[in-house]
């Protein structure tokens, strides 16, 4: 008599469709774990992974570093270490929080060997919401033509405030704003529990809208 092995059909699909599709039709997340499978990434797979989140890594880095000239050379080094530790990943679901952990850690690696604070990034004008909590929009990368003076004026102080923020709030804000990651997702990047990184972001908002209340109240 016959042995039979039972195997899950959704597995045997997953498995045929990795092996058949090429790298560009797969989703993100089986393309992680095509770069996960053997000591060493797949090379279409991986050159894949970067052409879908190179635009994610310049964004978190140009709005940590904006004046920085070596930016190109730092988004280098984050995808050195994705191909690196790519297997250590366990929840292949969670590599663009996982990637942005990758960035923002080698960003305050190299700011700490600097010895000397950036400006971060830039926002536009907050505005409540239904909640209570504050919204602060992207702005863009530089002012449009219908963008007064005021305007212009606003967007310098918020830099300088934006610097003056403890090291820590300014990398809650960035992945909260300029990311649109979840609280949990910022909680799991920074090692901090939810509720650290929920006050954390309501004192950064706090101080911001204290040092800019002038033009918040329309002076």
């Amino acid at each position: 008599m016959s042995d039979f092995i039972s195997v899950s059909w959704s597995a045997v699909v997953a498995t045929v469709q990795r092996v058949q599709l090429p790298a560009e039709k797969l989703s993100n997340y089986d393309l992680v774990l095509r770069c996960q499978e053997g000591n060493r990434p797949e090379t279409a797979a991986f050159s894949e992974l970067l052409k879908r989140y190179q635009s994610h890594v310049d964004r978190v880095l140009y709005h940590l570093a904006p004046d920085w000239q070596d930016r190109a050379d730092l988004a280098q080094e984050v995808w050195i270490r994705v191909y690196r530790n790519v297997n250590r990943l366990q929840e292949p679901v969670k590599f663009r929080g996982w990637l942005s952990r990758i960035a923002t850690n080698l960003f305050y690696d190299e700011l700490r060997k600097r010895k000397r604070v950036r400006t971060p990034l830039s926002l536009d004008v907050p505005r409540a919401l239904e909640d209570g909590e504050v919204d602060w929009e992207i702005a863009a990368d530089s002012p449009g033509p219908d963008e007064d003076l005021t305007t212009r004026e606003f967007y310098d102080e918020l830099r300088v405030a934006i610097a003056d923020l403890p090291e820590v709030f300014r990398t809650t804000i960035v992945l909260r704003e300029i990311e649109g990651l979840a609280y949990e997702e910022i909680a799991e990047i920074t090692g901090v529990s939810l509720g650290t990184v929920k006050s954390r972001i309501a004192r950064a908002r706090q101080r911001l809208q204290l040092q800019l209340q002038k033009y918040l109240d329309g002076h």
